[in-house]
């Protein structure tokens, strides 16, 4: 009698375990557990831990709450200016809601694909060519706008939306590196002919001061001698000034040195060639 309470224990009490195994479950802390009890939602969300359902009658299903990273394929359209490119993205989604997400939507995660897709078509419709090379920030904030608006009711909350690369035809890149040329050397004409303008305001005023003063026009005809016969290579023609002529005719009087008559007044400029003589 009593060998035979004792398997009747040992039994009840190996059922039990089996019992427990078969309705234990493991929430891990990134994920929140919706239980279905016959077919529906039963109580709050399973919190992370360990939980206990009833074996063949409940349902335990785990939804990840990690942000989800998802790419969205390439979609070809053509913007507002008629210029067709290929643009992609990614977006960045959590569940906020576990029960929504499940029974709101048949797969969210292809809800939130497919809407992101249709989307950035859409974008790429309304946007010139120039917004989307340039003007990224805000096209991002109107892409999430639009793939947040119905996912929100799926339990499901958009963190951020990328537009990762604008892929162009080669004709248009070809177009636009000499649209880019073309502004370069515009720009640079516009600095050369700025520079001349500059270099054109000093020389008059150094012309003005040189007028002041004659005696700095004789001083830079000599820097210029001096700077071109450092060279050696070719022949300099010195003009002499009518300064300098006028000073010996002062210096020699009326009457030159042997009796000549002194040299007419009117004389302009005599030069002296140094150098080797011309052949």
């Amino acid at each position: 009698m009593i060998q035979e309470l004792l398997v009747a224990v040992v039994a009840a009490l190996c059922v039990g375990a089996l019992y427990l195994a078969a309705g234990a479950r493991i929430v891990k802390q990134y994920e929140q557990g919706v239980l279905f009890r016959l077919g529906r939602v039963s109580g709050d969300v399973r919190t992370p831990g360990f939980n206990l359902v009833i074996p063949f009658v409940d349902r335990l299903h785990k939804v990840n709450l990690q942000i989800v990273t998802l790419p969205v394929p390439a979609q070809e359209g053509i913007t507002r200016d008629n210029v067709t490119v290929r643009v992609d993205a990614v977006v960045y989604f959590r569940v906020v809601d576990a029960v929504s997400a499940l029974i709101k939507v048949e797969d969210y995660k292809f809800a939130v694909s497919q809407m992101a897709q249709t989307s950035l078509r859409s974008i790429i419709g309304k946007s010139d060519l120039d917004d989307l090379l340039s003007n990224r920030e805000q096209l991002n904030q109107g892409l999430e706008l639009m793939i947040d608006s119905p996912a929100v009711g799926w339990g499901v909350q958009v963190d951020r939306v990328e537009i990762k690369d604008v892929s162009l035809p080669d004709t248009m890149k070809r177009s636009m590196a000499r649209q880019a040329e073309a502004d370069r050397e515009r720009r640079a004409r516009i600095i050369n002919a700025d520079a001349e303008l500059q270099a054109s305001k000093k020389l008059a005023e150094a012309a003005q001061q040189m007028a002041d003063t004659p005696s700095a026009l004789q001083l830079r005809l000599l820097q210029t001698i001096v700077a071109v016969a450092a060279e050696k290579n070719s022949t300099l023609v010195l003009p002499f000034p009518v300064e300098l002529l006028r000073f010996l005719e002062r210096a020699g009087g009326q009457q030159g040195p042997n009796g000549d008559a002194p040299a007419p007044a009117g004389i302009g400029e005599s030069a002296a060639r140094t150098g080797p003589p011309p052949g």
